[in-house]
């Protein structure tokens, strides 16, 4: 065969004493050997030799797929041994167009989709990539098959697609490593027919094979046995090389890198769906947790204190017993008296000393045992207490120990079952009757689950000669004029008292402080609350963590696909953290609706709930951060895969 010179000297590929040597133990396994080799534009070479002779060793490190271990190799003059991982990246996706014997092609997508893929990582836009797509499968007769998958395709039209991909880029060169291993006759005619219409149209083929029927198809060809060059028929003839179509080389930018990060997560997680929603229902768990736990722990935390300021958050309350003792009614140490000095002090509105006991009420053949309260006029005002029907008690009740009683709304009620109108009636306490003048207004319960509306009230004067015996009271309150002097009027209360019993044997509260103190209670189980469910959280996004791991472990191969037809690391990177957080992302939307939800069938069953929008938002970030945090692991793992190994994988 003659060899004809060219008028280009430069080669497209260039090996020198390439060598790729693998460690096992203290043995060294040269694959190849001090090979040099090189290809000129517009060659179609046939690279022969059996089976572990080391063809397909040397067609990855041509095709940037593996980096040797001795030796030089350049493409168009550059070292490759000098190129970055991204460097590397943009040499496959733009000079070398890859046919595999196994195809290679993403069984989760489409024809057309496999097709583009090449044209992802340049940057192309979607229109432009789709009509090229389209266009070189319609080339190769597979139009009608553009939106079938793999499985749907027979082995022959399975190889065009991937020579298809081959071409998306209008590569320079076409790899092709035992393109008809795989096929029948026929079709293994049709692909060599194929390469041959590449090459005269300039490209340069290297056609990776053991077939000497099928190497018998190239013009050049190059024979290797334990990893060296035994022959080689030289070069007979050069094309002009191929005049590359108009690219846009990874203009799209991040944000399109993550358009497209995310379509491809999605078809991933359609693809898996069983396992995908095992792996969405640990973050809805964790995040309805969150919604749910906060929103009930904020609506007991607004009940509680709702129930306090109804008391009025300009109170002072004293009661009997030095501080640091529990006070008790049992303790005589506060007396009308003391209320009546209290009076004088600037700043207080309202004075009520109070007197309680428990008593059985009867109303004809009604009896009702409740908490019988001694009060002053001022208790109604210092409590912003309202009345529901008649009135309350006057100081001309407490002058003239009138007989008289105001009922609470659950003492009516109970004793009136029938709804008779208790006012001008006449009920007995103690065996003592007491005209019914007023049905205070609901108040509900305490902060502490006691009924405040469980009460009679009577004048403080008739409830010491009638009923208490005694005379001292259990609890004097006080009304200030101006919440923000409540401090230096309890300090002038304490000072006052102090005077008077020349000891503090009593103990002095505002509701400002049991608000505050309320209030710091509630958040602290609020904040308990969201961390057991912020623990449901992490425990879903360590489950994410394993799954995407599983998920790099099951498809290596995809990721060397995708990093064979150009796929930056970062790529790589950005799709599989970007799978992890759109799985949180759509667990964290689900599990908000559904922790909505929880509380919303909660509060039918009475239970105190709050909704704010903080809790919704703080527990979906939380989700997304989660998938942030716990993908990163997984996505580097798979950024890190060297292409050949990934390719190898089963």
């Amino acid at each position: 065969m003659t060899t004809e010179t060219s008028d280009r000297a430069e080669p497209l590929l260039s090996l020198s004493e390439i060598s790729r040597i693998y460690e096992r133990g203290d043995n060294r396994v040269y694959a190849l050997d001090k090979v040099s080799l090189d290809i000129f534009p517009g060659e179609f070479v046939a690279i022969m030799g059996q089976s572990g002779s080391g063809k397909s060793t040397l067609m990855n490190i041509i095709g940037c797929l593996d980096r040797p271990s001795e030796g030089t190799y350049a493409v168009n003059g550059q070292d490759v041994a000098a190129l970055t991982r991204d460097e590397l990246a943009g040499l496959r996706r733009d000079t070398f167009g890859f046919i595999f014997q196994r195809y290679n092609l993403l069984e989760t997508v489409t024809a057309v989709e496999n097709v583009e893929i090449p044209a992802v990582y340049a940057g192309r836009s979607r229109r432009s990539r789709l009509e090229r797509a389209r266009a070189l499968l319609d080339t190769l007769g597979l139009a009608d098959r553009a939106e079938h998958r793999p499985s749907e395709l027979s082995g022959g039209q399975q190889q065009r697609v991937s020579i298809a991909r081959a071409l998306m880029n209008d590569a320079e060169v076409i790899l092709a490593d035992e393109p008809t291993g795989a096929l029948d006759s026929q079709s293994g005619d049709d692909v060599l027919t194929l390469l041959k219409q590449l090459h005269a149209q300039g490209r340069t083929i290297v056609l990776i094979t053991h077939d000497n029927d099928v190497a018998a198809h190239a013009e050049r060809v190059i024979r290797i046995a334990d990893g060296r060059i035994v022959d080689d028929t030289g070069v007979v003839h050069r094309w002009p090389p191929v005049q590359a179509v108009e690219r846009a080389l990874h203009t799209g930018g991040f944000m399109s890198d993550l358009s497209e990060a995310v379509k491809m997560a999605l078809r991933s997680l359609r693809a898996n769906l069983f396992r995908s929603s095992l792996t969405l229902l640990g973050i809805v768990i964790g995040v309805a947790a969150v919604v749910s736990m906060l929103a009930i722990g904020e609506g007991s935390r607004l009940s509680v204190l709702r129930s306090i300021e109804s008391m009025g958050t300009n109170l002072v309350m004293i009661r009997p017993g030095a501080p640091g003792l529990r006070s008790s009614g049992d303790i005589i140490t506060l007396t009308p008296g003391d209320a009546k000095a209290l009076q004088a002090i600037p700043g207080v509105e309202n004075v009520s000393p109070e007197r309680n006991s428990q008593m059985t009420l009867r109303y004809g053949s009604e009896d009702y045992r409740t908490r019988v309260q001694g009060v002053w006029p001022g208790y109604a005002l210092a409590r912003d207490w309202t009345m529901a029907t008649g009135g309350f008690v006057t100081q001309s009740d407490v002058t003239s120990y009138a007989p008289v009683v105001v009922l609470g709304q659950t003492a009516a009620r109970n004793l009136f079952p029938s709804g008779t109108d208790p006012i001008g009636k006449y009920v007995l306490i103690q065996n003592v009757p007491f005209e019914v003048i007023g049905v205070l207004s609901p108040k509900g319960a305490t902060p502490f689950g006691s009924d405040q509306d469980d009460v009679a009230m009577v004048p403080l004067s008739t409830g010491f000669m009638r009923l208490f015996g005694r005379q001292y009271v259990n609890t004097i309150m006080l009304k200030v004029d101006d919440a923000s002097k409540i401090d230096s009027i309890q300090t002038a209360i304490t000072r006052l008292l102090v005077s008077r019993h020349r000891t503090q044997d009593f103990q002095v509260r505002n509701t400002a402080s049991i608000l505050q103190m309320a209030n710091d209670t509630q958040q602290t189980m609020t904040v308990l609350l969201g961390t057991v469910a912020a623990i449901s959280l992490l425990v879903g996004g360590i489950g994410v963590m394993n799954i995407m791991l599983v998920s790099v472990t099951e498809r290596k191969r995809e990721i060397g696909i995708r990093m064979a037809t150009g796929a930056r690391p970062g790529n790589i990177l950005l799709q599989f953290n970007t799978e992890a957080l759109v799985i949180c992302g759509i667990g964290g939307l689900v599990g908000v609706a559904l922790g909505v939800l929880s509380g919303v069938v909660a509060k039918t069953f009475g239970v105190s709930v709050a909704f704010s929008t903080a809790p919704a938002v703080l527990a979906f970030s939380c989700a997304f951060a989660t998938g942030l945090l716990f993908g990163f692991l997984p996505a580097r793992q798979a950024s890190r895969l060297d292409p050949v190994v990934a390719l190898a994988a089963e």
